[in-house]
């Protein structure tokens, strides 16, 4: 084939005192990478604690640049069907055809004013890839992040319409990282959400570190959030060919 194709396994753990270590959920990814600089990201998240269990199937795909051109978002909540939509971005807008039980059919197109970064997806392999979009060659700093994305929910688990926010993504420097998938030359980053542009009961977006490797696939090596969420994730599993 003339596409190169890269597939990985990403563990998620707790860190919370009584379930420190135990398995909490697990995402499957993929990677299509074409000749022309187009990338698809095919993503299966499963979240096994807290209740309801979550399960997401995305389709990302983006440009030679890097920019969203469409999304299917598919969500399972407590193993009972919450909703779909595809999002449609271009033209300096983004489009939505969603459908869910709560929310009936619905139909949003959204003007976009300014630049942005990209459509946050919720897998966190999707996390990691848009760490691209922070200049590494300015050293430590901090990049104000825009994106659009199906949920501003600190899980991804409401029915997917559009919504908007803004957080902080710093990074923080290099680092060699070695997890059961291997070792890797990594970049270390930090999510933060100052202006609570993530929403919550619980308050803020913890902030939430992640290693990422250091090339033009920016894949997903390690990572944490803190605060009430307590969890860790960590690549078990990677093929690249």
């Amino acid at each position: 084939m003339q596409h190169r194709t890269i597939t990985g396994k990403i563990l998620y753990t707790s860190r919370k005192p009584d379930r420190m270590g135990e398995v909490r959920g697990r995402e499957t990814f993929t990677f299509t990478v074409h000749g022309d600089g187009k990338r698809i990201l095919r993503a299966q998240c499963e979240i096994e604690e807290p209740s309801p269990t979550v399960l997401r199937d995305i389709v990302y795909a983006m440009d030679e640049n890097d920019m969203p051109m469409d999304c299917f978002v598919r969500l399972t909540i407590g193993d009972r069907f919450m909703g779909a939509g595809l999002f449609i971005m271009g033209d300096g807008q983004v489009m939505c055809e969603s459908y869910g039980p709560l929310i009936g059919r619905v139909s949003q197109t959204m003007k976009i004013v300014g630049d942005y970064d990209g459509f946050g997806t919720h897998p966190i392999q999707g996390d990691a890839y848009i760490t691209k979009k922070v200049d590494v060659s300015k050293g430590s700093h901090t990049h104000n992040l825009r994106v659009f994305l199906p949920s501003t929910d600190h899980r991804g688990a409401t029915p997917p319409i559009i919504a908007e926010a803004n957080m902080q993504l710093a990074y923080v420097g290099e680092e060699t990282v070695t997890v059961q998938a291997g070792t890797f030359a990594c970049r270390h980053f930090r999510f933060t959400d100052e202006q609570g542009g993530m929403v919550s009961d619980k308050g803020a977006h913890p902030a939430y570190d992640l290693w990422v490797t250091a090339d033009e696939d920016a894949i997903f090596v390690q990572g944490g959030v803190g605060g009430y969420m307590q969890t860790w994730y960590e690549l078990v599993e990677l093929d690249r060919s």
